[in-house]
């Protein structure tokens, strides 16, 4: 192995090394943060209409089962050897992650929460958006890691459709050449990309859970609001 040569990226593939990190976290966020804003109304209406939860968490978890290179075949008449035949399959993916941990979310909130919020004149979009999601974040944080590490492993199958799987065409070019240090550092790279992402997903939730227990002295804990209350007169202001 030539280590000399860890960061001397072919040329067929366009892109230096930092180019092919930036290619890879778009093809890889993208679809995770269209996944969420379609995750986010289907959720409420799964909360709201029980009976729609079970049909909907089947058909994201029959669309999750067919595997990315046959999506890749059902779209690429459409949408031809572009990023968007990537990303579409791992907007689909995403949904089996986080339909069910936003509804989780959601239905741990109190019914007295939402009674105190319904009566402080809370509609049903107000009270979802300023008091459900707030006590939801630790939930959907939760199934927002998960979709991102995923998503970003799976990126690299686009190699198979006209080098569309950014740090995963290292890896097809190091069976071309055999250079084994490309592989390497695709799979390295995106094992840190993954450890970066999910860790930055942590101090989100870190950040927008103050409420939240910490690792702290048991005499701090009584100063703590309850995250339902918290939520609530946050909402309130």
């Amino acid at each position: 192995m030539n280590w000399d040569r860890f960061f001397d990226i072919p040329s067929d593939l366009q892109h230096s090394w930092l180019g092919l990190i930036g290619l890879h976290l778009r093809e890889a966020l993208l679809p995770v943060l269209a996944g969420l804003l379609v995750s986010l109304p289907l959720a409420q209406l799964c909360v709201r209409f029980r009976w729609l939860y079970p049909p909907v968490l089947w058909v994201t978890t029959v669309l999750y089962a067919i595997p990315s290179l046959a999506f890749f075949v059902l779209l690429i008449d459409y949408t031809g050897q572009t990023e968007l035949t990537v990303m579409i399959p791992l907007t689909v993916y995403s949904l089996v992650v986080l339909v069910p941990a936003i509804v989780d979310g959601v239905r741990s909130v109190p019914q007295e929460t939402l009674a105190a919020a319904t009566a402080m004149g809370f509609g049903p979009v107000r009270r979802y958006v300023q008091v459900q999601l707030p006590i939801a974040v630790p939930a959907i944080i939760a199934g927002l890691r998960v979709a991102t590490v995923s998503s970003i492993s799976l990126v690299s199958v686009g190699a198979l459709i006209g080098n569309q799987g950014a740090l995963g065409n290292m890896i097809n070019d190091a069976n071309i050449y055999n250079r084994p240090e490309l592989a390497l550092n695709a799979v390295l790279s995106m094992a840190v990309l993954a450890i970066l992402a999910d860790a930055l997903l942590v101090l989100v939730r870190l950040l927008l859970t103050p409420w939240m227990p910490r690792r702290s002295r048991p005499t701090q804990k009584a100063d703590r609001p309850e995250p339902a209350a918290a939520a609530l007169e946050d909402a309130a202001r």
